[in-house]
């Protein structure tokens, strides 16, 4: 196993995208990522759509230019949607806590395993917070009382220089007692 640390620091939102397909097998391989999250009584959340065909990629690209931005989506190959499902918990539990409790922190954790699991196989990708929903909920056929998680753009960087980072300090973000 590689640096687990190395591959977190390589791990950037990746803006410039080189026009070269993505292997279905690789994105295959983030879902399998994703699939072996953890997840709050293994409730599992989370479903997925992988969006590689070349024309529904770039309507894809589209719903998430809005107002003006992420213009490089243009150039992003592939696009994972992560969709929040219903969180089964177990009864003890189910009795005392709302059935979503911890499903957003699974999905959060199922998004960064993608992220990771891109990373190490030399992919970019970039988690995407601005698109129209209803027009992806349509184009993508999902329902669209759906909860969406994460749209990410997937694809080769154009550039493998690896940024700095701008991180708070430790001392302001961790106390040990």
């Amino acid at each position: 196993m590689k640096d687990f640390l190395e591959l977190c620091e390589r791990r950037q939102s990746c803006r410039n995208f080189a026009e070269k397909p993505v292997e279905r097998e690789k994105l295959t391989k983030c879902i399998e990522a994703a699939r072996l999250a953890p997840s709050g009584c293994n409730s599992q959340p989370w479903s997925f759509v992988v969006v590689d065909t070349p024309q529904i990629v770039r309507e894809v690209a589209k719903c998430g230019q809005q107002m003006g931005i992420n213009a490089f989506l243009e150039k992003a190959q592939a696009f994972i949607v992560v969709l929040e499902e219903h969180a089964v918990l177990m009864p003890m539990i189910r009795g005392v806590l709302d059935s979503q409790y911890f499903a957003k922190g699974d999905l959060g954790a199922a998004t960064v395993a993608i992220c990771l699991e891109a990373a190490d196989q030399g992919l970019g990708t970039c988690i995407i917070g601005l698109y129209n929903r209803e027009k992806l909920c349509e184009l993508l056929d999902i329902p669209i009382e759906k909860q969406f998680a994460a749209l990410i753009a997937v694809g080769y960087p154009a550039d493998e220089k690896v940024r700095e980072k701008t991180r708070k300090p430790m001392d302001a973000i961790v106390r040990y007692v």
